[in-house]
C-alpha cells in the first residue's frame, strides 16, 4: 500500500473516486460523475488536496479529501471533507495509515486542529474516530444550498 496526493487527473481516476464515494454515502451515486475542473481545482490549491491510498496494482484503494480552512478566531484549522477505504480492504490497516497521513499533512499545513463530520448510523466510523483520539464537539451543521433560486 502507499499514499500518496493526487497530482494528475485521469478519467479512470475520477471513476474510481465515484466508486469509492458511492460506498461512503449515497449522494456519490446521486451526484453523478466527478468534473474534471473538481480535479484541477484541488490539483492546483495550495488548501486543498486529495490522499489517496493505492494498492501495490496502482488500484485506489482509498481516499481523504484535506482542506484548510481559515478565519480571524480559529487561524488555520484542517477539515476533512470526505474520507472512505474500499470494503473490501476495510480492517486492513488502510484507514489508520490514511489517518496518519492525514494528520501529518495537517500539520505540515501549520494547522491547529483537524475537524470533520460523522453523520448519525455511522457508528463504525464514529468508534474508528473515538479509538484515534477524536472528541465529539457539540455544534449544530447547517448547509444552505445556493444552487436554489429562492436564495
Amino acid at each position: 500500500m502507499h499514499i500518496s496526493t493526487l497530482t494528475q487527473y485521469t478519467p479512470e481516476t475520477a471513476r474510481r473516486i465515484r466508486e469509492l464515494l458511492i460506498q461512503l454515502s449515497r449522494s456519490g451515486k446521486d451526484k453523478g460523475e466527478i468534473p474534471e475542473q473538481w480535479f484541477t481545482d484541488i490539483i492546483n490549491s495550495p488548501w486543498h488536496d486529495l490522499l489517496i491510498a493505492t494498492d501495490d496494482d496502482g488500484k485506489i484503494i482509498g481516499l481523504a479529501c484535506m482542506s484548510v480552512i481559515m478565519g480571524p478566531g480559529i487561524r488555520k484549522n484542517a477539515y476533512l471533507e470526505d474520507f472512505v477505504t474500499d470494503n473490501q480492504v476495510r480492517g486492513q490497516g488502510i484507514g489508520s495509515a490514511l489517518w496518519q497521513e492525514m494528520l501529518n499533512w495537517a500539520k505540515a499545513h501549520g494547522c491547529q486542529n483537524f475537524e470533520f463530520t460523522c453523520g448519525h448510523g455511522r457508528e463504525t466510523a464514529q468508534q474508528f474516530y473515538k479509538s484515534k483520539g477524536a472528541e465529539i464537539y457539540d455544534t449544530n451543521f447547517f448547509r444552505l444550498s445556493l444552487n436554489d433560486s429562492a436564495n
